[in-house]
């Protein structure tokens, strides 16, 4: 039987390694960068990172559970968090099932017969790096190339005679200096980046649509997501009291110009960062509404209740518009891409079953790596099903013909692109794990709290 195809050497190729590796099945791994760590590999040229990024999700609920990070840091720096992966690399002997520097250009089915589903006889898989294009034959497929590499730029009226810039081109403040500024979008990257430009710009901006439940990164003297670890509140509960916290703490934003939201808390992710409410404070930035057009170096906005400026003058706009997700060497039909996403079996198994797999194409506030590791080990195992238990693994396919489980834990996320794909994750980890259990287990589940000695030499 042929190997299975892996793509990417993020931190879900990574998981895809480590629960194929520890269940003996064959694999090829491809990864375009010169080493693991996708993303956070800042100089990975594909990398979105910029030189000011942490995690906005703390240490220990975002590592990988059977790998704890050895920083002492709640919230790491990208750098931290690149040598951690390589650290994890090391540890579990994952480089050398990669070519690196090579990159995916095309996945298609191999040749079936009449009736027969593509992908049913394997996928044939172009690759093209050091050694020119290759192509090699494959039973199945695994995606794991991220979510955030392709941006979202949107288009706008009228022309702007400045620099417009997406955050994924975004490195150094620098950029910044002296220049009057614009920053369109206030996700997390959005308000990472305001902040870095206060100390650099003559003035900045943000352009906001709509409005936003910003969450500090710390209540009550620790990591703000790790309180109420146990048992989760039902959602109108959790987000009646959790609304009600965050008021006390950081106030309402409403006052500082941004919209009243028009959705509950944790329907849509939330902002975890409070300086911006800081510097607004201070009167560093202001908020302004959103785009209506543009005119030379001027910036015209949408009129809204509290808005004080109709327009602006600019020098730079940094496009904070977030991603697209993007599997662009494979064809959308063998993914069901019907929807703003693909349309798969708990986000990673296309209801065909055609031998295609996605790692990562999942967004949930706390799921961290550890989620995507748990979505490796059900691959992993499903995998080793079909070779060794092909009656089990036939039994797992059937439940993707019933009613797919509920993974939204009770809340409404909000109908966006960029929401299409989220999950809660107490909801979806409970439902991998219980379908995890009725595959025979193709190796110890990636659920141990002890640290490798490999990082223990190096802690």
């Amino acid at each position: 039987m042929n190997p299975i195809a892996l793509i990417g050497a993020g931190p879900s190729g990574l998981a895809g390694a480590r629960a194929l590796s520890r269940a003996g099945i064959p694999f090829d791994g491809f990864e375009a960068g010169a080493d693991v760590g996708g993303l956070w590999n800042i100089d990975n040229p594909r990398s979105t990172m910029y030189e000011s990024a942490h995690l906005i999700s703390s240490r220990t609920t975002t590592e990988f559970a059977e790998f704890p990070m050895a920083s002492a840091a709640d919230y790491p720096s990208h750098r931290e968090l690149l040598e951690y992966f390589r650290a994890y690399a090391d540890a579990f002997d994952l480089r050398r099932h990669f070519r690196f520097e090579t990159r995916v250009t095309s996945v298609e089915p191999l040749p079936v017969a009449d009736g027969q589903t593509p992908g049913a006889t394997g996928w044939r898989v172009t690759a093209t790096g050091p050694d020119g294009e290759t192509t090699g034959e494959y039973s199945s497929v695994v995606l794991a190339n991220g979510t955030l590499a392709e941006p979202n730029v949107p288009a706008f009226r009228g022309e702007f005679s400045g620099e417009i810039v997406h955050t994924s081109a975004y490195k150094s403040p620098k950029v910044f200096d002296g220049k009057r500024v614009l920053i369109i979008g206030a996700g997390n990257s959005g308000c990472d980046i305001a902040v870095d430009a206060v100390h650099h710009a003559a003035s900045v901006d943000l352009s906001v649509r709509r409005g936003y439940y910003f969450v500090p990164r710390y209540l009550f003297g620790k990591p703000s997501d790790t309180l109420n670890q146990g048992k989760p509140l039902p959602a109108p509960i959790k987000q009646f009291v959790d609304t009600r916290v965050l008021k006390a703490f950081t106030g309402d934003p409403v006052r500082f110009g941004f919209p009243e939201p028009d959705y509950k808390i944790y329907e849509s992710h939330p902002i975890v960062n409070t300086l911006i409410l800081n510097h607004l404070g201070q009167g560093d930035l202001r908020v302004v509404g959103d785009i209506d057009r543009f005119d030379g170096d001027a910036v015209h906005f949408v009129a809204r209740a509290g808005a004080t400026t109709a327009s602006a003058e600019y020098d730079l706009i940094m496009l904070a518009t977030g991603y697209h997700l993007d599997y662009p060497f494979v064809d959308r039909t063998h993914l069901n891409w019907t929807q703003a996403s693909p349309k798969l079996f708990l986000n990673i198994f296309p209801p065909s079953f055609n031998g295609l797999f996605v790692l990562g194409m999942i967004e949930a506030s706390g799921i961290g790596w550890q989620g995507r590791a748990e979505q490796a080990d059900l691959v992993a195992a499903y995998l080793a099903a079909e070779r060794n238990a092909p009656d089990t693994a036939a039994g797992f396919r059937a439940r993707a013909d019933a009613a797919w489980p509920d993974l939204s834990g009770g809340y409404r996320y909000l109908g966006l692109e960029r929401m299409s794909y989220y999950v809660n994750k107490d909801a979806y980890r409970g439902t991998v794990k219980k379908l995890l259990g009725t595959l025979p287990a193709a190796s110890a589940p990636s659920l141990a709290t002890g640290r490798p000695a490999a990082q223990e030499a190096r802690a």
